[in-house]
């Protein structure tokens, strides 16, 4: 991606501090920053500081000579203004369409064709405030993008929802914001894997971490294109923000499936998801069924009758809105000779009838993001050979805009 002009509008929080260092890492990525900064913002950090991280001055005065046509000019070299930190007073200002400072009058004077991205920072019981709530909610309607907030300890000392996203977090965000991909996708990627209740604390799972899904769907949003992620509950979060869902068993995988895929339209489907080929269908103990929900007694020797699950990867396609959606499926051995893993990619593809499959071994697998992996078309011929986790990503998005 070519360097993008990003106007960075800090308004008065304690995570102006992570703010700093997401303006960095975008003028470190080639990106050209600019900085406005409320009075509020400037107690918590200084002037210096944001001309040393961009290399021009901070504006903060709507009024200052010279400065007056600047919440025109600003507007117009932006291609992208975000609002980070972006307090509750600032957000409910923007609501009631407030111009009596610089950030408001930005506000009001943007080229609404260019995106607007706001990453709030509050106390909890002020993000979740009537007030605000009602204010996130029509500045959505008018095409206002918002990060996620982070869940946790607040500077306060409270916990709960409100903190600032992450730096990597708002880096992503904002680099997505300003892709202009040739052919902009709409992709629904699936990730981590299921795990099937054994009793009301017990499950059978297997040890995907949903790393590769994630990874996928990330550099897909930041190329700009429009990513529904639908991981498991516990595994790997994507780094780029965009819309997650959550499954536990494969029930609830199977019906977010047929909900996502036949209410929405997507371009490509790529089923990373590690699904499990059994669920439980009972749990005996000593020749009695238990109840499901009913917690096994840690001393006994439970019998569990298994049941197979249904191919998901199998019905894609015939689930989906649209009947030209791209399916990517993936198949993993484990120890398999060439011969063998050739054999299982071509059995995949009968029965999938999937566009591409991306297979490994999980003998390749290495620490961190090593762990290559072949894309196959259906012929039996090689797409991409890919030695990294990045390079997949990288790859899948090159194929599925062609």
């Amino acid at each position: 991606m070519s360097g993008s002009n990003i106007l960075f509008v800090f308004s008065g929080s304690i995570a102006c501090y992570k703010a700093c260092e997401a303006v960095s890492r975008l003028v470190q990525n080639g990106h050209r920053v600019r900085t406005v900064a409320t009075a509020s913002a400037l107690k918590f950090i200084g002037p210096a500081t944001l001309e040393g991280l961009t290399g021009s001055a901070v504006m903060t005065d709507i009024f200052a000579s010279g400065s007056a046509m600047e919440h025109i000019n600003l507007t117009r070299w932006a291609d992208l203004v975000i609002v980070c930190p972006a307090t509750a007073n600032t957000i409910n200002r923007f609501a009631a369409g407030l111009s009596d400072d610089l950030p408001g009058a930005l506000f009001l004077a943007h080229d609404r064709t260019k995106p607007w991205l706001i990453a709030p920072a509050m106390n909890p019981e002020m993000w979740s405030h009537p007030a605000t709530v009602a204010s996130v909610e029509k500045l959505k309607s008018w095409g206002v993008r918002f990060l996620p907030t982070g869940v946790g300890r607040t500077a306060c000392g409270e916990m709960g929802e409100g903190r600032l996203a992450e730096p990597p977090e708002i880096v992503a965000a904002v680099e997505a914001a300003a892709a202009k991909p040739a052919k902009r996708l709409r992709v629904l990627v699936t990730s981590g894997g299921t795990a099937e209740p054994i009793d009301g604390v017990r499950v059978l799972a297997n040890t995907s971490t949903g790393a590769t899904g994630a990874g996928i769907a990330s550099r897909l949003t930041r190329d700009g294109h429009e990513v529904v992620l639908l991981r498991a509950r516990h595994s790997v979060r994507p780094e780029a923000a965009g819309r997650e869902e959550t499954f536990g068993s494969f029930a609830e995988l199977d019906a977010a499936l047929t909900r996502l895929l036949g209410g929405e339209k997507f371009d490509a489907v790529i089923h990373a998801a590690a699904v499990s080929d059994f669920s439980v269908a009972a749990v005996e103990v000593a020749g009695q069924v238990r109840p499901a929900q009913a917690k096994i007694d840690s001393t006994a020797s439970p019998v569990l009758r298994l049941k197979p699950t249904a191919k998901l990867v199998d019905s894609l396609r015939a689930r989906s809105a649209n009947s030209k959606v791209s399916v990517v499926a993936f198949k993993l051995t484990n120890g398999a000779s060439p011969v063998e893993s050739q054999a299982a990619v071509r059995g995949l593809f009968a029965h999938a009838k999937a566009d591409y499959v991306v297979h490994n071994d999980l003998t390749a697998k290495a620490a961190g993001c090593d762990f290559p992996a072949d894309i196959y078309r259906p012929d039996g011929t090689v797409a991409a050979h890919c030695t990294t986790r990045a390079a997949l990503a990288s790859a899948l998005g090159s194929i599925l805009s062609t």
